[in-house]
């Protein structure tokens, strides 16, 4: 199996697992469920925001650890000063060293929060809403094209913003109404293997009515400057930021310089 693969059969036995746990009526009277939740787009087009989703990721299969030391409340609050438009935190456990309770901790930041992880369920998406994200990732890597469109369907019915994240023409047709943004990896997650072109030429042939964004493998300003001239309004970068000691600090920095 390659590396998605084994991601998803992992979190297929995880997700068999929680749902003895816990079941929907509990996650539904969660403390963030009932919250409504903040609007995507809007804060990937404001002006006052830098179009970067932010993202505290602690470790990944591909780079092991990342960084071990630094805590989501102190870079994520860091993350959303300097302007981010939006907060991705990692919550897989098994390969990227995430939890719940980080997706809580970021709660405290007035931007959207994004659930970063693997969602094959609609478990999954209560889940999302009970423990506080605004935001849900539907990768069409591991989802079949009307298995995207029933759960984006039902994100959106519990007030969920969605994104849809594609990696090859064919996934385009993954593309559906339900769907608020689609971000086009720049990393192939069966190989994990980077191509900032990827994004150049497939964000070419995304539907003009839907906001795009790049994600993976941006590293400096200039990239970000081009893909802006493509249309591209948000990009989402991690690593980054995560490999410094302080990722707060080197956000901040990246931001004056974006700014010049």
């Amino acid at each position: 199996m390659n590396i998605l693969e084994t991601i998803i059969a992992k979190k297929k036995i995880e997700v068999k697992e929680r749902k003895e746990d816990k079941s929907i009526a509990e996650l539904e009277h969660g403390t963030f469920f009932k919250n409504k939740v903040l609007d995507f787009k809007k804060y990937l087009l404001r002006e006052d925001k830098t179009g970067i989703i932010a993202e505290f990721k602690r470790r990944s299969p591909s780079k092991g650890i990342i960084n071990n030391t630094s805590t989501v409340t102190e870079v994520t609050t860091a993350y959303t000063k300097y302007g981010a438009s939006g907060l991705s935190v990692l919550t897989d456990e098994a390969f990227f060293g995430g939890s719940l309770s980080d997706l809580v901790a970021a709660t405290i930041n007035e931007v959207p929060l994004l659930r970063k992880d693997f969602i094959i369920d609609e478990y999954q998406l209560v889940e999302s809403k009970a423990f506080g994200a605004e935001v849900i990732l539907l990768i069409a890597a591991c989802l079949k094209k009307h298995e995207v469109k029933t759960l984006a369907a039902s994100a959106k019915n519990i007030g969920l913003n969605v994104l849809l994240e594609i990696h090859n023409e064919e996934e385009l047709e993954h593309i559906c109404d339900e769907v608020d943004v689609v971000g086009i990896n720049n990393r192939d997650l069966k190989t994990f293997t980077v191509d900032i072109n990827r994004s150049i030429e497939l964000g070419k042939k995304i539907p003009v009515d839907k906001i795009k964004i790049s994600e993976s493998g941006i590293d400096d300003v200039s990239t970000i400057r081009l893909l802006q001239q493509y249309g591209f309004k948000g990009f989402l970068m991690g690593e980054k930021f995560m490999k410094e000691k302080k990722p707060g600090e080197a956000f901040k920095f990246f931001v004056e310089e974006l700014n010049k």
